[in-house]
């Protein structure tokens, strides 16, 4: 068991039904937004003979990004004032889980209906995902908040592989060359799978998580906007408070720019860079969540002797010769004497290994630099940086990839990574510490 914070124990049993929501919300960020429906929407959804399918995308990830910008420190700080994270975190699961399955009923040329729904399921994704990680400050102590952050990441990769099997192997089970009206009604179908793994998988934590801090029923809701808004309004006071927490803020959307590119347009790529079969694609994209599931596992062991800071680095030099691999596909392929795609493959999977790590370490610093009463509102402003990365990463890589070539969009992704492997090592994770109360001033800085 983890040290309480408000006293209350906390046992194994949460832990796990803490890290059951990340196998959960897995299944929309893996199938819905990296593989299969974004592929689905850019060949599919949107016309054939329209040449903004990457930015119609794009567009759908920017305005949902935009969206959860304004409502995570908002909603964050709103939480921290009246209480209730559990509540938080299953309304937008169910947000979620309704709109995701409303796209169901969208159907080929229907793109306005497709990004608003589109729209509407990442903004309460991206919402459940900050009030999830809040609560990592209640159960874990500093020492282990990187190993269970890591737990989390790690089954959260297994949660991805799960919904990806249940979806390639039992839901589309048709290609678009085959038969593409099976092909599309499956697609459709599967958003229906995805909606209902996200709320049965969710039912550990409905039962099993706990809220160390009450509900204030007694707070009304004028007054909690009033204060809600008095507290956004010091967020000036409190960055210089916490200077280690907002650098980190800084360099993390960098380096996360990079990674939501990946995460967004992965899919697209494979589809438009590579000749794959049907068979060949599901054996890359299942190989991928196996890749991320035993790096965020094996980088969290590492994270629990290097620290996060660290970790970051290293995954940062990991994605960088990875997509340099990916850049120079075609000559590498040919001084190696194999095909393209067994080169992407092998390249694809050494970077993917880092992802996990990456995200677990960058939440294990925000546990680490923040003071308990404000770990609501600052995961919310870590929501928000992590929304802005994704806004910067999908506009830019979305108008060189359209503009230029897809090609030409991994050199984007290299920038970002090697501005955050450059700045990260400046963020002085011991002082923040100190500051953040998590440490005692002579341990030093």
């Amino acid at each position: 068991m983890s040290e309480p914070r408000g006293g209350t124990p906390v046992t194994k049993r949460e832990i796990f039904g803490w890290a059951m929501f990340d196998v959960a919300n897995s299944a929309y960020t893996t199938v819905v937004i990296t593989i299969v429906y974004s592929a689905f929407f850019v060949h599919h959804l949107v016309p054939a003979d329209s040449d903004w399918g990457n930015s119609y995308w794009g567009l759908a990830m920017v305005v949902s990004n935009l969206l959860t910008m304004v409502l995570a420190p908002l909603l964050g700080t709103l939480c921290d004032l009246r209480g209730g994270k559990k509540a938080f975190l299953l309304g937008n699961m169910l947000v979620c889980a309704l709109a995701t399955a409303g796209l169901f009923f969208v159907g080929p040329g229907a793109i306005g209906w497709a990004i608003l729904l589109l729209t509407i399921s990442n903004v309460a994704w991206m919402l459940s995902e900050v009030f999830c990680a809040s609560f990592l400050t209640d159960l874990a102590t500093p020492k282990t908040m990187g190993l269970i952050s890591g737990i989390g990441w790690g089954v959260g990769y297994l949660g991805g592989l799960l919904s990806l099997v249940m979806v390639l192997f039992g839901v589309i089970t048709s290609s678009a060359e085959s038969d593409l009206s099976l092909y599309i009604q499956q697609n459709q179908q599967a958003m229906l799978a995805v909606a209902a793994y996200f709320v049965v998988v969710s039912v550990p934590t409905m039962l099993w998580l706990k809220d160390r801090d009450p509900v204030r029923r007694d707070v009304g809701f004028g007054q909690v906007w009033q204060h809600t808004w008095q507290r956004l309004s010091h967020c000036w006071q409190l960055a210089r408070a916490l200077p280690a927490l907002w650098r980190f803020f800084l360099v993390f959307t960098l380096y996360s720019a990079g990674m939501a590119i990946v995460i967004k347009f992965f899919g697209i790529f494979v589809d438009a860079r590579l000749t794959l079969t049907a068979a060949e694609k599901t054996t890359i994209f299942l190989a991928l969540q196996v890749s991320a599931f035993i790096g965020a596992l094996a980088f969290g062991l590492l994270e629990s002797r290097i620290g996060p800071k660290a970790t970051i680095f290293l995954t940062l030099l990991w994605w960088i010769m990875g997509v340099l691999s990916i850049y120079g596909l075609t000559p590498l392929s040919q001084w190696l004497g194999v095909s393209e795609n067994r080169v992407f493959t092998v390249c694809a999977l050494l970077a993917g290994s880092g992802l996990g790590s990456t995200q677990s370490a960058s939440r294990t610093i925000v546990g680490l630099l923040t003071p308990n009463q404000y770990s609501a509102m600052m995961f919310g402003f870590w929501g928000l940086f992590g929304r802005l990365a994704t806004i910067l990463g999908s506009l830019s890589f979305a108008l060189v990839a359209d503009l230029f070539s897809l090609q030409q969009g991994l050199l984007v992704i290299l920038g970002f990574f090697v501005l955050g492997a450059a700045l990260v090592l400046k963020v002085p994770i011991e002082q923040g510490m100190v500051t953040a109360g998590h440490r005692p001033a002579t341990s030093g800085n």
